[in-house]
């Protein structure tokens, strides 16, 4: 028997377990989930701890979880409630008390629209999020009749808005217009594309978590997720990827999501500490890069903000960044095994930032060379350099090293929207 047809064999095994023994299982995705039909769909779930380990209670919880989030998207986009916010008189447009729902409504589409506009450039390199999606929104809420959708909430967000702007002068009037004819084109009514289910998994989730919200960047988050779970080609998987991936992508959330709150970025579990947590590392690992890059002044917030938040997806093709998220998954330290891989990064290509002055090294490492490196490569480098030392800390909570310290502090300098550390993929 072939190697691979071994790891299948595994891995149907393995899952076909009365319970599954967790760090056995790990061991084993860690190495890569076979390209077979559903197995990294139902791995990813079980990884994600949205699956239970027991067999027996997997088909219940899968029902009780898809129909609390059928129930959410008819009480969230299908049918909200818009019969008080209309009745009420003393409620208005220009309302903009605390507790107005009309300020609520305007808040909401605010969301709504920079969602639309993230998730229509979705993984531009593959049309799989401009194709037609087989279960809409229809499907899910079983329902023949009409309903609001979230496409038609943003274009009568979009008339709102230009009707006031063309009040203002006509210059956001010509913004807006120019953003809607860049934009991918919409199926008819009554059908749905891959990106308008993102974009509804994304609102619900806005909204069920008013803290957080959307930010920048959560598209790039779900995107892998929801290919995942939407190309398996058990039509049962398919047809409930959005309830799937709504829960996986609340669970990956709950562990990263603290990345994503600017008012922690300078706290022990903001994305800071965790920059400076790489730089530490590098420190450890390859003393002599560390410093050239601390010579050529290259502050961790050029190039690490995007990688750690983004948990690498924008540096590697979808394949090798599902290959990559196999590992990170399965890991029991994943986020500081995401580390080592990013150290593995600049560890690979060391005698090219050397040959580089500030500006090429920085567009060499904003741009890693991932056609020149395959993911397994890069994953048994990183392995490599947890495995040497390992009894070196990942930079203890606390205080830094005092140049550590003055590098994170200079990150104040350089916050902008998170937009342009999430696209800086310069030419």
């Amino acid at each position: 028997m072939s190697s691979y047809k071994n790891r299948i064999s595994q891995f149907n095994e393995m899952l076909a377990d009365p319970i599954i023994d967790l760090l056995k299982f790990k061991t084993l995705c860690f190495e890569g989930i076979p390209d077979h039909p559903s197995l990294r769909s139902l791995s990813w779930k079980i990884l994600l701890e949205y699956l239970p380990l027991k067999k027996s209670d997997r088909i219940i919880e899968l029902s009780r979880h898809r129909l609390v989030y059928k129930n959410y998207v008819k009480e969230i986009v299908a049918h909200p409630d818009h019969s008080n916010k209309e009745n009420n008189v003393s409620d208005h447009p220009l309302n903009m008390c605390q507790g107005s729902q009309w300020k609520t409504y305007f808040k909401d589409n605010e969301v709504l629209l920079q969602i639309d506009k993230d998730v229509r450039r979705l993984c531009p390199d593959i049309s799989f999020f401009q194709q037609e999606t087989s279960y809409s929104i229809y499907t899910l809420i079983d329902e023949i009749g009409p309903c609001e959708t979230l496409t038609k909430r943003v274009d009568q967000a979009i008339l709102e808005t230009s009707v006031i702007g063309t009040t203002k002068g006509g210059l956001r009037n010509a913004i807006i217009k120019k953003y809607r004819e860049e934009d991918y084109t919409t199926l008819e009514d009554g059908k749905e594309a891959h990106w308008q289910v993102v974009e509804r998994i994304l609102f619900i989730y806005a909204k069920l978590n008013p803290g957080l919200a959307y930010v920048q960047g959560m598209n790039e988050i779900i995107g892998p997720l929801y290919y995942t779970f939407a190309s398996d080609p058990d039509l049962n998987w398919q047809e409930h990827a959005e309830a799937d991936c709504f829960f996986c992508f609340t669970n990956l959330m709950g562990e990263i999501r603290d990345h994503f709150i600017k008012t922690l970025d300078d706290s022990p579990l903001g994305i800071g500490q965790h920059m400076n947590k790489l730089f530490f590392l590098l420190q450890t690992k390859d003393a002599e890069l560390w410093k050239d890059l601390e010579a050529k002044q290259m502050k961790p917030q050029f190039f690490a903000f995007r990688w750690i938040t983004l948990l690498l997806s924008q540096e590697f093709n979808l394949p090798d960044v599902i290959r990559l998220w196999d590992s990170l998954f399965a890991d029991t330290k994943r986020f500081e095994f995401l580390l080592y891989v990013c150290v593995a990064m600049l560890v690979l290509i060391r005698e090219q930032i050397f040959e580089c002055d500030f500006p090429k090294a920085m567009k060499l490492i904003q741009n890693f060379p991932h056609e020149t490196y395959d993911m397994s490569v890069i994953i048994r480098k990183a392995e490599e350099l947890r495995v040497v030392s390992s009894y070196v800390p990942v930079q203890p909570d606390g205080d830094l090293p005092s140049k550590s310290k003055e590098t994170f502090l200079q990150r104040s300098k350089f916050k902008k929207k998170f937009s342009i550390h999430v696209r800086n993929k310069s030419s």
